[in-house]
């Protein structure tokens, strides 16, 4: 029987109103920003040529899982953290859901840390305050998180048509500044320069580890996949456009960010992975106060997606607190985390520390999650069966035990494996991971169906 507890309810047609080029702005969007311009300086340890082919072969395997889960929101009309009850079960979902609540929090943080530090040059520029990174530059940081903070709170109190003219608005700017980026960055260095930087040995990243950091940073979007791909008009729109949206949006800020930090190394003379975000490579270049702006802006229309993920899981933890309050308070407490790495001292450790949690803890749920609805369901869920308490979702009593474990045996294997030099150096750990953990969850699955026949 229904359960008014875990009552949700799947988008209708009337509310499928987002187009191809609305949802490749959404995507676009969310990867066109701080995050991934930071990310792109951290793997600049690899060297161009090495950091550019780890960036172009995790980013395609991760959106081919983001067009997979898009799929599903199509197809059901249900946000990702609530797909996740038919595969652990309606009360088991409130794991994932916990995961998704607290990384989309920490991604938020992590823009809004990054954005502030471009507000702290700004209030510079105006105030003569001193920048982050200065003595007494935490004046700047700290309104700058406040700021944007409030900026955020605004955008959700002003709903759905102000973050899609956001987004809209900020596409086309990203566009110009990374086109601004790339001829500043070629005027300083030529290309053959830039692929003949030799990364120092201290700071030499191995090509596995980039692909394990990338992971995380692209995974994290394809649990978020289906918030937005539910209100399609299209399956098309759905699969294609989150695809091609976020592939073209890391890879365009990544890529600038990887080469702008080996610009700055080769013009100083050193490498520094604390110097990678945005904000200080623009002031080094000399880019000015436009790419601050920009940069503020870029944090925005990443963070409206950040914020309705993490705003869904918890709307999925309590049904009964409606989207809007699940928004307001996703955003607080966003805040409150953003002041973590002022805290700790050192923006990149906390960044880092974040990214391996990622990695560890998303594949294996987005690997159970594909074949249950691709391998084992083919396609079909009974959408009475997420909030019914007598259910196929319903499992033991509302958990999926099997998912449970096999879960934590993927996180137990992502350990063992990235202390494994030969991974570290190769392939990385994290889609090794999803294939074994997906591959032991078809089998159980399998053998359970022949246990019972």
């Amino acid at each position: 029987m229904d359960n008014g507890k875990y009552l949700v309810h799947p988008v209708i047609d009337d509310e499928r109103n987002m187009s191809y080029w609305d949802m490749f702005a959404t995507w676009f969007g969310a990867n066109a920003n701080n995050g991934t311009w930071f990310i792109g300086g951290i793997i600049a340890a690899c060297g161009l040529l090495n950091g550019f082919w780890a960036l172009l072969i995790s980013s395609a395997i991760s959106y081919v899982f983001l067009s997979l889960i898009g799929q599903m929101g199509f197809e059901t009309g249900f946000s990702t953290t609530t797909l996740a009850r038919g595969t652990f079960g309606i009360r088991g979902s409130l794991i994932p859901s916990m995961v998704n609540l607290i990384m989309f929090m920490g991604w938020t943080a992590v823009n809004t840390f990054i954005a502030a530090t471009s507000l702290s040059f700004i209030f510079h520029s105006f105030f003569g305050w001193p920048v982050f990174g200065q003595p007494g530059g935490n004046k700047g940081l700290i309104v700058g998180i406040v700021l944007m903070s409030v900026l955020h709170l605004l955008s959700i109190i002003s709903g759905q048509k102000s973050v899609r003219i956001i987004e809209r608005i900020g596409i086309i700017l990203v566009i110009l500044f990374v086109t601004w980026e790339a001829i500043v960055v070629f005027q300083h260095v030529s290309l053959k320069e830039l692929a003949n930087w030799i990364v120092p040995m201290k700071a030499r990243m191995p090509f596995g580890a980039a692909i394990d950091i990338l992971a995380a940073f692209n995974l994290a979007w394809v649990t978020s996949g289906a918030d937005f791909t539910r209100f399609a008009k299209t399956k098309k729109i759905s699969t294609s456009a989150p695809f091609w949206g976020a592939l073209v949006g890391v890879i365009s800020f990544a890529a600038m960010g990887l080469s702008t930090a080996i610009s700055v190394a080769l013009t100083s003379g050193a490498y520094d992975p604390n110097n990678s975000d945005p904000s200080t490579i623009a002031n080094e270049l000399g880019l000015g106060l436009i790419a601050m702006i920009v940069i503020v802006l870029t944090s925005m229309t990443a963070n409206a997606v950040n914020l309705q993920a993490g705003g869904s899981a918890l709307n999925n933890m309590f049904p009964k607190i409606s989207l809007k309050k699940s928004l307001l308070i996703t955003t607080i407490i966003a805040m409150i985390f953003t002041f973590i790495p002022l805290i700790n001292g050192n923006f990149l450790t906390v960044f880092t520390k974040f990214l391996d949690y990622i990695g560890m803890f998303l594949g294996p749920i987005i690997a159970i999650m594909l074949v249950d609805y691709f391998c084992m369901n083919r396609e079909q869920y009974n959408l009475k069966n997420f909030t019914s308490t007598s259910g196929k979702f319903w499992y033991q009593k509302g958990i999926n035990w099997i998912a449970f474990i096999l879960w934590l045996v993927g996180i137990g294997l992502y350990f063992w494996l990235t202390n494994l030099e030969m991974i570290r150096k190769t392939t990385g750990a994290t889609f090794i991971v999803m294939a074994v953990v997906a591959v032991l969850y078809y089998v159980s699955g399998k053998f359970k169906n022949n246990k019972r026949g």
